[in-house]
């Protein structure tokens, strides 16, 4: 059999690992192998892509040692024409304790989010303190829109009268900080998070607390453990709906937020094409799985609007959210057209709905938050009935 060009560059682990051990601090106290240990590496187009874990108080270190690493590493896998060296966050396994001092957090000991101070006061349990509701905004793939689609009904719930909390659970790819126009990271107060506030809402993502180019290469246990810390260790006040922008699909972090917290709700963005509508219906069986009930569906990138002229433009077919919606029983909320303005608008950091509210999609966002903020209030309604009755 013949061996292609990568198979014949990709090294042996001790090769790396010897690269490790001889690369060290300038100060000659520690290698890279000290500071770090080998999590993976493959061969891509003749590059050489190494990922260390490591502690987050070596990350400094190690970063300083990059370029000398990738240089090492270049040379010792022939044929190679470089090499890509990324840092990923792993916790430091505890000391054993003969008592410890406060319960282990909800969701197990990962707590990727370095507040200082040890445990939080406060556990997280089935709602964050002071929330009324909590609820998913969910697609069952990536780009349709649903980012931006949580952000204006935030921010639009917002202008409904409701006290809002916006949560960004897409570890991976968190976009809200851009969106929202929020470029601070938050105070950290007594071991907890203060999320701020603009265009009327409180929000949090990891995407503050990170460089904004920065790859965040965690496995599972490490997500799960930032959503936790997310819902937990922020102090979100006295919040009517705390609404959570879910990463795409029907994975670990979606399963987390359902089984962790009690969900008031689920809306499905999707756009019109089948293929999306194939995903969207995926969320909805998982929510129902879950017992959280799907507020409704919202169609995104319904049809384009020429600037110009105005004509009406179905890029990607029509109507097809509507129609899967009342094939599975659940609301329909409505229509977002395909404009330029709302991606200016995200990109500048202002929220169409606060940007140009008299849009065409300024209007939908607003049409959607409204129905949904009704939902909500017959949400809150119910629940503040319930608690007065058990008193």
């Amino acid at each position: 059999m013949t061996m292609t060009s990568t198979e014949r560059t990709t090294p042996e682990r001790t090769t790396i690992e010897n690269v490790l051990r001889h690369v060290r601090t300038p100060d000659g106290t520690a290698c890279v192998a000290d500071l770090g240990r080998l999590d993976a590496f493959m061969v891509r187009d003749g590059v050489l892509h190494v990922a260390i874990a490591t502690e987050r108080s070596h990350a400094q270190r190690l970063q300083a040692l990059l370029p000398e690493l990738e240089q090492a590493l270049a040379h010792a896998v022939p044929g190679s024409t470089g090499a890509s060296v990324i840092l990923t966050a792993h916790r430091a396994t505890p000391a054993p304790a003969p008592a410890p001092a406060a319960p282990a957090p909800a969701g197990g000991g990962h707590r990727p989010l370095n507040l200082g101070g040890g445990a939080p006061k406060t556990a997280t349990g089935p709602l964050p303190a002071g929330v009324g509701v909590v609820i998913a905004v969910a697609s069952g793939k990536g780009g349709v829109g649903k980012s931006t689609t949580a952000v204006n009904l935030a921010v639009g719930l917002g202008l409904e009268g409701l006290k809002v909390g916006l949560m960004d659970a897409d570890v991976h790819g968190p976009s809200l900080p851009r969106m929202m126009g929020m470029g601070d990271q938050p105070e950290v107060r007594d071991s907890r998070l203060i999320p701020p506030h603009k265009w009327g809402i409180s929000a949090m993502s990891i995407g503050m607390l990170v460089d904004e180019g920065k790859a965040m290469i965690w496995r599972g246990p490490m997500v799960m453990g930032a959503i936790n810390q997310l819902l937990g260790d922020v102090d979100w006040g006295a919040l009517d709906v705390l609404v959570v922008d879910m990463p795409p699909g029907t994975g670990d972090a979606q399963l987390t937020l359902a089984q962790k917290t009690a969900l008031a709700g689920a809306v499905i963005v999707s756009t019109p094409q089948d293929i999306a509508l194939l995903d969207a219906r995926r969320g909805i069986a998982m929510f129902e799985k879950m017992n959280v009930p799907v507020l409704g569906m919202v169609e995104n990138m319904s049809y384009f609007c020429c600037p110009n002229c105005n004509h009406r433009t179905e890029l990607f077919g029509h109507g097809g959210a509507r129609a899967e919606a009342e094939k599975m029983g659940v609301p329909f909320l409505g229509e977002i057209p395909l404009l330029a303005d709302i991606r200016a608008s995200a990109d500048a950091g202002a929220p169409i709905v606060i940007a140009a509210p008299d849009s065409a999609a300024g209007q939908a966002y607003r049409a959607l938050a409204h129905t949904v903020a009704g939902a909500l209030r017959r949400l809150l309604d119910k629940k503040s009935k319930t608690a007065t009755e058990k008193r």
